[in-house]
């Protein structure tokens, strides 16, 4: 079933393009971000019918039903897309009664694609992948960004706020670089070596955690707490440095 996931979200996202200009307003956004997301949106939910034909389809995270549904975020990063900008992918999970159970990333800029179903490990392009070796903070680039919305979800902006003062002291260099759920994958890969976010952001993160535990990261809360859909923030490390990262931002917040 891997396979088949993997073929449909490469073959239908090869087809996205970014708008000729950016959009000039939020209205106009929301205008052309529909006109991308939508149908794509919806040649996925009918080719994923097709491969598991009894799971639920939820487009955002919520309050699931039991049993197996599929997490889809057709443009993860679209606020790059739509400035023109190549850092976004579509993500694909099926989920079982609340745990990712199989998840599919593709950058169609990068043409890689990340992998992973539960207890099988994770791959980059059909290889395996590892998080980074590591072993001090002063040598690790981190990467963190904020939910969709930030500003709906109380004091989130805030913590986020503490948390980078806190890190930017202790890393190499802190970096955003486009979708979430592909800089969590790239900790799974040791493209960064630890990713942070406060505030609930299941959909983006739920494919890209298992994708980065199945790799061998260490994926927990902010404070070191077991990570579910419904925690308020998220954490990925590379195993050696996951410690010293928890009780940074433990003390920011």
């Amino acid at each position: 079933m891997l396979k088949s996931v993997i073929d449909i979200v490469e073959t239908l996202a090869a087809g996205v393009r970014a708008p000729e200009r950016p959009p000039a307003s939020f209205e106009e956004l929301s205008e052309v971000f529909g006109a991308i997301d939508d149908p794509l949106a919806a040649a996925l939910e009918a080719a994923l019918a097709e491969v598991r034909p009894g799971a639920a389809w939820a487009g955002e995270f919520g309050d699931l039903p039991s049993g197996e549904v599929w997490v889809v975020d057709a443009l993860d990063g679209a606020v790059q897309l739509l400035q023109g900008l190549p850092q976004y992918c579509v993500t694909v999970t099926l989920v079982r009664d609340g745990e990712p159970e199989l998840a599919v990333l593709h950058s169609p800029w990068l043409k890689e694609t990340y992998a992973a179903r539960r207890g099988e490990g994770a791959t980059r392009n059909g290889i395996r992948v590892e998080p980074s070796r590591k072993t001090a903070l002063d040598a690790a680039v981190a990467a963190t960004s904020q939910p969709p919305f930030v500003v709906k979800q109380p004091g989130v902006a805030e913590a986020a706020g503490r948390s980078l003062t806190a890190v930017l002291s202790e890393v190499a260099a802190v970096r955003n670089l486009g979708p979430t759920s592909w800089q969590v994958a790239d900790v799974g890969a040791g493209r960064l070596d630890l990713f942070w976010q406060y505030g609930r952001d299941a959909t983006n993160l739920a494919g890209a955690a298992l994708v980065a535990r199945e790799a061998g990261a260490v994926v927990t809360t902010a404070d070191g707490a077991p990570w579910t859909p419904s925690a308020g923030s998220f954490l990925a490390a590379a195993p050696a440095l996951h410690a010293a990262a928890a009780k940074i931002l433990r003390q920011a917040e």
